[in-house]
């Protein structure tokens, strides 16, 4: 990984730097200690790490503004950092940038349940915002795995998603509005409590361009009334093709659950053994969870059953009860932290459609056994957004390379049957050099040219999405 290293005159450089920020922020907001830097070095990808030059904790949008109005005059790269969750290496920090954290902006502004929306600073974690409004009977659907962490900024910045984003949709698809910090401190508002705003659609512009374009200081969130109930059913099967034919066949008989989720034997084995949820002895299992009335949840369900029995399952085990729908999603949600326990492994985020689910498994199959390195597989089956997780020794010579190689192989696959390289954790470093295969020169290049217009000297979360070699051009 190249990463800009600092030269002898960028010390004055950062002291000055450091000097001017402090005359605008709390003390304690500037951190250029290079012991406490460290703790910014790297997101949830840990295979790579840079400590930044500077750290900034603003609290507020003006605060934000003058930290970038500062950094544009001084010409020093900024990174956008939410909770530091990110596995595609989004928040990684170059030697020469300024860290700006938005943990300290993780207020509620406003809650308005007749037009149904939340308005708040986008530190805030994704949980904590159904739990400003689950008490008067409302939820905010997008729901990643690492939501109790994750903050709101991170969430909005790669789009990201969740169990239930089968029938909820996506950040984009729940996110009204915005308050966002251009890269010379100009502030601007686009959206609002409403939807669709008319005009250009730049909100859809903004959600998922990962801190490229601007840093996002608050966020008005459509909020949603609880379902009347939900209930989810755990279906076991003899192999990763036959999960994934099933996914395929309820998705073609028009039924829309609220989540489809799917864990292979690997998966399935590390979760017993760490949350002990009482998983059948399977190859891979499906959770799949319907909601609505009683009797709406009692006839989706039926469908489902009898598809999955076509299928010949080993198990199939419906919820009667709060507590067997918990210990049914126990081992799903238990999962990353369950295969951290035994090895080290980088999770991908490729994203097929649904018809491609049984080949798509298969072939990683195959592209285990060729590269020698396990995989398990956990994922969103619903809406085809792959995490495979891919098991290897951190240190084993050689093994964090093989691994990359194999992840990319993977990538290259979702992209060759009609998918994408990422679902909803982003581009980041991870996959900035596969972007060639996704998108020709023109596709790029019209991209680029949208980052000019918002972000024209380049500065704002560099070495990130486009080509390193491409994106240095630009900046350069």
């Amino acid at each position: 990984m190249q990463m800009p290293q600092p030269d002898p005159g960028a010390l004055s450089q950062k002291e000055a730097l450091a000097a001017a920020l402090r005359k605008v922020l709390p003390a304690d907001a500037v951190i250029s200690d290079p012991a406490e830097t460290r703790a910014y070095e790297c997101d949830a990808l840990t295979a790579y790490r840079c400590p930044p030059m500077l750290a900034v904790l603003p609290a507020t949008t003006d605060e934000v503004s003058d930290v970038l109005r500062l950094c544009h005059q001084f010409g020093v790269p900024v990174v956008p950092r939410g909770s530091g969750t990110s596995l595609a290496g989004g928040a990684l920090p170059t030697a020469d940038c300024v860290i700006l954290g938005v943990a300290r902006m993780n207020a509620v502004l406003e809650r308005n349940y007749d037009d149904r929306f939340i308005r708040v600073q986008t530190g805030i974690t994704n949980l904590r915002v159904t739990g400003e409004v689950e008490a008067d009977g409302f939820f905010y659907a997008p729901d990643p795995s690492s939501q109790l962490a994750c903050a709101i900024a991170g969430n909005i910045a790669m789009n990201s998603g969740g169990a239930h984003c089968l029938k909820y949709g996506v950040t984009t698809n729940n996110l009204l509005g915005v308050t966002m910090v251009m890269m010379d401190g100009e502030v601007i508002e686009v959206g609002g409590p409403y939807l669709d705003a008319g005009g250009l659609d730049l909100l859809g512009l903004i959600c998922g361009s990962e801190g490229q374009l601007g840093v996002v200081t608050e966020a008005t969130l459509r909020i949603l009334p609880k379902p009347e109930g939900a209930r989810p059913v755990l279906m076991g099967f003899d192999s990763n093709e036959v999960a994934g034919a099933c996914v395929r066949d309820i998705i073609e008989a028009g039924v829309l659950p609220v989540a489809i989720e799917f864990m292979d034997r690997p998966c399935i084995e590390a979760t017993e053994a760490f949350a002990g949820a009482g998983y059948p002895d399977c190859e891979a299992l499906l959770i799949v969870e319907v909601e609505g009335s009683p009797a709406e949840i009692d006839e989706q369900l039926s469908v489902i059953t009898a598809i999955a029995q076509r299928h010949n399952p080993v198990e199939i085990r419906e919820s009667r009860s709060a507590d067997e729908s918990a210990r049914i999603w126990l081992g799903r949600k238990s999962a990353f932290g369950a295969m951290g326990q035994i090895n080290d492994y980088i999770c991908l985020d490729g994203t097929i459609p649904i018809s491609e689910l049984p080949e798509v498994l298969k072939r990683m199959g195959e592209l285990s056994d060729q590269y020698g390195l396990k995989v398990a597989n956990v994922f969103h089956a619903g809406d085809g957004n792959l995490h495979p997780l891919i098991l290897f020794d951190a240190n084993k010579d050689g093994d964090l390379e093989t691994c990359e190689a194999m992840g990319a192989e993977i990538l290259k696959l979702c992209v060759d049957v009609g998918g994408c390289l990422s679902g909803e954790h982003g581009v980041g470093v991870e996959k900035r050099d596969l972007m060639t295969h996704q998108y020709d020169p023109s596709d790029l290049e019209l991209q680029m040219a949208v980052k000019d217009v918002f972000d024209p000297k380049w500065l704002l979360n560099p070495a990130k999405v486009f080509p390193l070699a491409t994106s240095e051009t630009r900046r350069g």
